[in-house]
């Protein structure tokens, strides 16, 4: 099943390789460097998220929480800064809201069994409305003056580097240590693969859950840091866009089977630079933001079809039915 998995993070790269070339020769402009980097800057806050999402669809999960997750608490800081609050309380109120959201849904989830795609979208719903009626005054929240202490989360470069890619490759470099060189992670690869064996074995199978949406909601809220330093404010009715598709577009173009216990970081990396690349260049080609969208649909519909194939649900697995 690894080597089903590495193919078909291979035909991802290979597509990816052919498309680049493709649009380097074809469309003016595509090449440039400065194009490349702001295409790798578009696409780090998607990745970030892709992150998060690959952390729980490892466990068999899903979150759909994770764009009010992205927009909330991130813009409730910036609100709160404007009204005059300190950094040090907004940032640990904020953190406080990231942690609670996480921990209900992964104690829904693992210990009241009730199935992620809903708990996640009730979750985000909540997260989305409590946040028009109690935190913002305006759909867009500016990024105050007294803020620029920590505006390098994704102004400026580190080592030549823009810090949105930058931030990006941290985040998966630790991710990747986390999955690999870590009891948790493998623990999550145990649960993905079969909980209930994980359980049979020792493996503290409802706390991990638990830690599986915390850690997805704290990348979330990261990569909205992120997105709102790099863009000098936060449009919080974000949560409202298609944005949570492309984070599953991603993870499962990328590689990581929807069965659970399969894939890791590079099929993140793989899904995010392809994704990006089709994007940009329909952007460039002026592409309709519906016709887009209909592109995208089209290519998670072939990455779901491959993801069936490459990843098949035995008799024990489509029993489960965690998601």
């Amino acid at each position: 099943m690894k080597h089903r998995a590495f193919s078909q993070q291979t035909i991802v790269l290979a597509i990816f390789v052919g498309m680049f070339l493709g649009f380097s020769i074809f469309l003016k402009g595509f090449s440039d460097p400065s194009n490349i980097v702001a295409l790798l800057q578009n696409v780090a806050i998607l990745g970030i998220l892709g992150l998060g999402m690959a952390l729980i669809v490892l466990g068999r999960g899903i979150d759909l929480s994770m764009i009010a997750i992205l927009a909330v608490p991130p813009g409730l800081v910036l609100q709160m800064v404007q009204n005059g609050h300190s950094i040090p309380i907004a940032c640990s109120v904020a953190l406080a809201l990231v942690l609670v959201v996480g921990l209900i849904n992964g104690w829904l989830i693992a210990y009241a069994e009730v199935p992620a795609l809903f708990t996640t979208l009730g979750t985000g719903i909540f997260l989305a409305g409590l946040g028009q009626a109690a935190f913002f005054q305006v759909d867009v929240v500016q990024w105050p003056s007294n803020l620029d202490v920590i505006s390098w989360f994704g102004r400026g470069a580190l080592v030549g580097i823009p810090m949105p890619i930058a931030m990006f490759g941290i985040a998966a470099g630790l991710t990747a240590l986390f999955l690999r060189r870590t009891r948790l992670g493998n623990y999550f690869y145990a649960i993905g693969d079969n909980p209930f064996a994980a359980r049979t074995t020792g493996v503290p199978t409802r706390p991990v859950i638990v830690l599986q949406y915390v850690l997805a909601a704290l990348l979330a809220a990261f990569a909205g840091m992120v997105m709102a330093a790099s863009i000098n404010s936060m449009p919080t009715r974000i949560y409202n866009s298609t944005l949570i598709y492309d984070v599953v577009l991603v993870v499962v173009l990328g590689g990581i089977g929807l069965s659970g216990g399969r894939g890791g970081i590079g099929n993140v990396l793989a899904g995010t630079v392809f994704i990006g690349t089709l994007i940009n260049g329909m952007t460039i080609l002026d592409v309709s933001f519906s016709g887009q969208n209909l592109v995208k649909g089209l290519v998670l519909l072939i990455a779901l079809l491959i993801d069936s194939l490459v990843n098949p649900r035995n008799e024990e697995t489509a029993q489960q039915s965690d998601i």
